[in-house]
């Protein structure tokens, strides 16, 4: 419920999220896969616009229930690995403060129901482990083929998990029909994507390959990969998670669950080499706090009991202290001088994230703006003739969105672009002939048109992300090529 009140209270503070806009964009285009993520989450939204509208509050529901539920999923699992009062809370605690999970239960995105999906499975196993019927494989299959049809970072998780069935008692789960019968249907699941991805030439495959070949993501070591584990889930929880492990491996007790162990270690293995995000592992960390929380209450059953409610109190505190910095509970200028002062601020993730609020916020500012300067060029510097037959090409999916949510409304044609899925839509009905463009510079245009004329800088907000705030608006005329020919090259898939 506090998790739940956190994000009711905030989630309206700011504005749409750069992504928000383009998953709005994808809901108006339902398939089964995208270039970029599968469709279950696309879905969920589109779901959720038809049954309550498209405004903040509306579309943020969904991921505000999903944080609540991780919290009480997390204290289900220490519950079942034998956990009692003190162990409930603690695991409960360790979620609901982590910053990961405060930061994806405040806006929409496929991240808000990952850990879901990874920490059902984990319940189930942790039942079957206890003694559980067979037949429960059944219902992992589902929700690991739901989670694969969330994210494909859930395959890595399911590695995982294979793996540590291989290492450990749980091997023997592999002689009876009940877990195949699973595994064919997390397959049935993911199967639609699957033939998608085919379809479509593995897109995928391609984005993921092309990031690996760029310089997009910020370059972590084995040791700063781990090390932006402990600011992602909160310093202070770093004790909980960190004992949860060690109990998993060096406990008589623990060790019936150290599978668990396996699990995280694997995932946390497979990351690193593939150079993946930092946050990446962060659904895996409920288990942990449930891990840890029932090390602490055994541990500290007899002796030294005024540490469990010290270690309680801490993890609040310090979640009450950094929450700032990943919900919007303060205003712009506000958390600006807030972070200075307690010299913390979330790891950024991508090289391009280089606005003086954290990214999360950064993406959440400028976009009615830029669309109405896009609105009063095609209104009023256009001629007549030219409105009928212009298109809008965005360099990015959150222009691209931002014009397809804010435009209509401003009387707007929807925009155009070959980043992501945008791609895939293609010019529409655009002829070639007059197009604007928003771009940091007219180089490329001059190359392809004929005519390109500056119109002046967008208006944005001074807390958007910097490059956005760099974007003109470039009338261009003329297209040196036919239309078909010119799609192509557009293509950004990074």
């Amino acid at each position: 419920m506090a998790a739940l009140l956190v994000h009711l209270l905030t989630n309206g503070r700011y504005g749409y999220f750069r992504d928000e806009l383009y998953y709005i964009a994808c809901g108006r285009h339902l398939a089964f896969g995208y270039v970029d993520q599968p469709p279950l989450s696309i879905l969920l939204l589109r779901l959720s616009q038809l049954l309550l509208g498209d405004s903040l509050f509306a579309i943020r529901l969904l991921p505000a229930l999903g944080g609540a539920a991780i919290v009480a999923l997390t204290g289900i699992i220490a519950r079942e690995m034998g956990g009692r009062a003190w162990a409930i809370a603690l695991a409960c605690a360790g979620s609901l403060c982590a910053l990961f999970n405060l930061a994806v239960g405040n806006f929409f995105s496929m991240n808000a129901f990952e850990p879901l999906f990874w920490m059902g499975a984990v319940y189930l196993l942790v039942r079957i482990i206890n003694g559980g019927s067979p037949m429960l494989w059944l219902w992992f299959g589902i929700l690991l083929g739901l989670g694969i049809e969330n994210k494909h970072s859930t395959v890595f998780f399911g590695v995982g998990i294979f793996v540590a069935l291989l290492l450990t008692p749980g091997r023997r789960h592999f002689a009876n029909k009940w877990i195949w019968l699973g595994g064919v249907i997390a397959f049935a699941i993911a199967l639609p994507n699957i033939l998608w991805q085919a379809l479509h030439h593995w897109p995928t495959y391609e984005l993921l390959s092309n990031i690996a070949h760029s310089d997009k993501n910020v370059a972590l070591s084995p040791a700063q990969f781990i090390a932006q584990q402990i600011n992602f889930m909160s310093p202070a929880t770093l004790p909980l998670w960190l004992g949860g492990l060690v109990w998993l491996f060096g406990s008589r007790a623990g060790r019936r669950y150290c599978a668990i162990g396996i699990i995280y270690l694997v995932t946390l293995a497979e990351f690193i080499i593939l150079h993946g995000k930092s946050y990446y592992l962060a659904p895996a960390y409920p288990m942990l706090f449930a891990a840890g929380g029932v090390a602490i209450e055994r541990v500290f059953a007899a002796r030294l009991t005024w540490l469990k409610p010290i270690l309680l109190a801490t993890i609040l505190m310090a979640g009450a202290l950094f929450a700032p910095v990943i919900v919007p509970i303060l205003p712009p200028d506000k958390l600006v001088a807030y972070m200075r002062a307690i010299h913390f601020e979330p790891p950024r993730t991508e090289t391009s994230h280089t606005a003086i609020l954290p990214q999360v916020f950064a993406d959440q500012f400028g976009w009615e703006q830029m669309v109405g300067s896009v609105a009063h060029v095609y209104h009023h510097l256009l001629r007549p003739e030219d409105e009928k037959r212009a298109a809008i090409f965005c360099e990015n999916y959150g222009e691209a969105g931002a014009i397809d949510f804010f435009g209509p409304k401003l009387g707007l044609p929807p925009a155009i672009s070959g980043h992501q899925n945008y791609f895939l839509w293609g010019p529409r009905d655009w002829t070639g002939e007059v197009v604007l463009v928003l771009d940091t510079n007219d180089d490329d245009e001059r190359e392809l048109f004929g005519s390109v004329e500056d119109l002046g800088q967008v208006v944005s907000s001074p807390w958007a992300m910097p490059f956005e705030r760099r974007r003109h608006i470039y009338l261009c005329r003329d297209l040196k090529m036919s239309v078909r020919e010119l799609w192509p090259r557009v293509k950004n898939w990074l």
